[in-house]
């Protein structure tokens, strides 16, 4: 006799599970060799601007590098390299075929994120274009970007402490709240945001990297507790996107979350403590720069009345200038005083 209706069990339920927990077992997109390679984005108006922009700064740093060819001081190939290296970094990050994959896979914005605001900066800021720029130009030029450096917005936005508040932050805000699932739903965000990673990139390291002159220029002990401050918040970060139980975006699977949180940990950790160490080899450079400078115009002061002698390094002409000027000569000083004013 069949059962009433309301003995019938069914023995085999029907579990609703959220799709984020399905997503767990499932790989990241791949990233092919392939689109790497051919897949640059150009056609698309933002990464046209961001290729233009690249190859005028190159032009534009190699005018000034030429200029001071022509007059017959040499700019050391060292920073040139590190310019030019900064500006294939960004190249990579935003217009390559890298970029094709930015929205579709989180591993691979966490790396052009990284790119963006740990890699590019320091690279670009260790080329002292702001330097190059003031000796290879003429003197209204010269003046105009000593005002623009020294002026009120710049010291504002340029204050050690809050623009490193603000680069941290960042990071939190871009992977951490429901602005980068925002920003995947709406491209111009979401390139914008490229930009302005950059530029607080750029705010954080130009200091740190103190090759040019700018206001606020922390001294060594600041630089390197900024450094040692920030890393624990960069190793939280990429521990807490490891630990993540969903997705941090409809559009990504949790085991991308995961591996990208790992990756940024890994990238990350690796970058400042790999600054921390070129700060404190420069530093130690720096003075013992400084000491042979002292020590030279210490053994001509005592030589003072025998003939001089022509030296054939013009940095020792250069430091007598400034000693002459403003008694002393600052660390980073590559030119005489005059052009800097």
């Amino acid at each position: 006799m069949p059962l009433p209706p309301a003995l019938l069990v069914d023995p085999l339920p029907v579990i609703a599970v959220h799709p984020h927990f399905l997503a767990a077992d499932v790989p990241s997109p791949p990233v092919r060799i392939h689109t790497l390679l051919t897949g640059w984005q150009f056609g698309d108006w933002t990464a046209d601007v961001a290729f233009a922009f690249v190859l005028a700064s190159i032009a534009a740093y190699l005018w000034g590098v030429r200029r001071l060819d022509i007059r017959g001081r040499r700019w050391p190939f060292r920073r040139t390299g590190s310019f030019l290296a900064g500006s294939i970094v960004l190249v990579i990050a935003v217009v390559s075929g890298f970029a094709s994959y930015d929205d579709s896979v989180f591993t691979v914005h966490v790396v052009q994120h990284v790119l963006l605001m740990m890699v590019a900066p320091p690279l670009l800021a260790m080329g002292a274009p702001i330097t190059l720029a003031l000796q290879a130009s003429g003197r209204p030029f010269q003046s105009a970007l000593s005002r623009f450096l020294h002026s009120l917005p710049v010291r504002l936005v340029t204050v050690p402490i809050a623009v490193g508040a603000v680069y941290f932050a960042s990071m939190w805000i871009d992977m951490q709240t429901s602005f980068y699932p925002y920003s995947l739903r709406h491209p111009l965000v979401h390139d914008a945001s490229h930009l302005v990673l950059l530029a607080i990139g750029c705010l954080y390291w130009w200091p740190m990297v103190a090759v040019d002159e700018l206001p606020h220029r922390p001294p060594v002990p600041m630089r390197l507790g900024l450094l040692f401050v920030g890393i624990p918040f960069e190793a939280f970060l990429g521990i807490s996107m490891m630990s993540m139980g969903t997705p941090i975006a409809p559009e990504h699977t949790l085991t991308d979350t995961r591996t990208g949180g790992g990756i940024f940990w890994i990238l990350s950790m690796a970058i400042m403590l790999g600054a921390a160490i070129v700060i404190v080899v420069n530093w130690m450079n720096q003075e013992e720069r400084r000491a042979r400078r002292v020590d030279r115009i210490a053994s001509r002061e005592e030589n003072r009345g025998s003939p001089p002698l022509r030296s054939a390094d013009p940095h020792d002409a250069w430091a007598a200038a400034w000693i002459a000027r403003t008694g002393s000569v600052p660390g980073s000083a590559t030119a005489p005083p005059a052009e800097h004013q």
